[in-house]
């Protein structure tokens, strides 16, 4: 199914570094610059008097992008290669990227992001199924935790660079858009290495949606409380008393907790049989700290202290849904349903940033913490309700 490591087979158990690397390196250039361009794009919508709900709505094309990217990513890979389509997918996003900067009407800012984010989708879910060809099946956690970890890394360093920087003048939208092109180097030097798709899936796109639902479910939520919570946060910390910088400090706090907890999370998810019942445990942990949030949001100490688990939380939704995701399935069958755990995702980056920002004008600034608790909250009812009536691992 792929050239080398063909391990989808479980037959292989050590790692392949050199695709490893690859895949991880240029997926962090981009995290990098989403973590910078997110809080960058709000804020200046902000200084331009655009409402929260319509910030949402914008930052919403982000779902609206990746749901018509993820069905297409694999037929792409296989028709022309995964490293070549990894190559132009860093090509437009960078153009994308630098674009924003210039564009002075408000409505080209959507175009844009569907630009940008198509892209993005497409870098994530095939850098993805590169990773699931290095990740040997008994040590899927640790690969992946190692995934997410270096990726938080890019996401932290994002908002620490806007700290740095601001958001006045061409500045950050150069960094991002350089940091962006860096992700063409291992892609290109390793290009010998990636996978071959050289087959078709046994199933229609949108069936993976609902073959592993326990997976797919977390994702969405992570995708509605990351997009919303990276968009919107920024806003909230501003209207809370806290300063541009003080508000992507704690971004990058929350970035600092996803490094610390994916590794033991992806290791310790290894040893279980079922990581269903980690998922839950994951969700109710998000959904104390979202409602924590009003209580201490003055102390930005103590916030700081909330987002650091916090953080870790939110993204071990994905780190264990795609490892439960990757047990589950192999080959081909593995990159379509990787694809609709992406598509899923993206799903979650529509519903979240309009749902927060609408909560955030109707019921005030601490709607941004409700509407948060509340995405948590599902997927406890839904998780626990599968593990009960469904003793099967879905």
């Amino acid at each position: 199914m792929s050239r080398p490591p063909n391990n989808f087979n479980g037959h292989v158990e050590e790692i392949h570094w050199p695709s490893l690397i690859a895949a991880i390196s240029a997926i962090s250039a981009v995290g990098i610059a989403i973590g910078l361009g997110l809080p960058l794009l709000s804020i200046i919508l902000e200084k331009r008097g655009i409402s929260s709900t319509m910030i949402g709505l914008n930052s919403a094309m982000a779902g609206v992008a990746a749901m018509v990217a993820a069905p297409i990513t694999t037929r792409l890979a296989h028709d022309f290669g995964v490293a070549r389509t990894m190559l132009w997918a860093v090509v437009i996003s960078a153009i994308s990227a630098l674009a924003f900067y210039y564009a002075e009407a408000f409505w080209m800012w959507f175009p844009l992001r569907f630009a940008f984010h198509g892209a993005i989708t497409t870098l994530f879910i095939l850098s993805e199924f590169w990773i699931n060809a290095a990740a040997p099946p008994r040590r899927r956690g640790l690969v992946l935790g190692i995934y997410a970890t270096v990726l938080s890394v890019g996401f932290a360093m994002g908002p620490l660079l806007f700290s740095a920087i601001g958001s006045d003048g061409i500045l950050p939208f150069l960094i991002g858009a350089a940091a962006i092109l860096l992700a063409a180097v291992p892609i290109y030097i390793a290009r010998n290495e990636s996978p071959v798709l050289d087959e078709k899936p046994e199933r229609h796109f949108l069936r993976y949606i609902l073959l592993v639902p326990t997976a797919t479910a977390a994702v969405f939520v992570f995708g509605a409380v990351e997009a919303g919570g990276l968009s919107l946060f920024p806003i909230y910390a501003l209207r809370s008393g806290f300063t541009e910088s003080q508000g992507a400090l704690l971004l990058t706090v929350m970035g600092v907790g996803n490094m610390i907890f994916q590794i033991p999370l992806g290791m310790y998810s290894d040893r279980l049989r079922d990581r269903r019942p980690l998922l839950a445990a994951m969700a109710v942990t998000g959904c104390i700290g979202s409602l924590m949030l009003p209580l201490l949001i003055e102390d930005w100490l103590l916030t700081a202290v909330v987002l650091l688990f916090w953080g870790g939380c939110v993204s071990g939704l994905y780190t264990v849904g795609l490892a439960h995701l990757g047990s589950r399935l192999t080959g081909a069958d593995l990159a379509a349903a990787n694809a609709a755990f992406v598509f899923c995702y993206a799903v979650g980056t529509v519903a979240g940033p309009q749902a927060i920002g609408a909560s955030i004008d109707v019921s005030g600034n601490n709607g941004f913490a409700w509407a948060l608790a509340a995405f948590f909250g599902l997927y406890v009812v839904l998780s626990i309700g599968r593990y009960l009536f469904k003793p099967k691992q879905t």
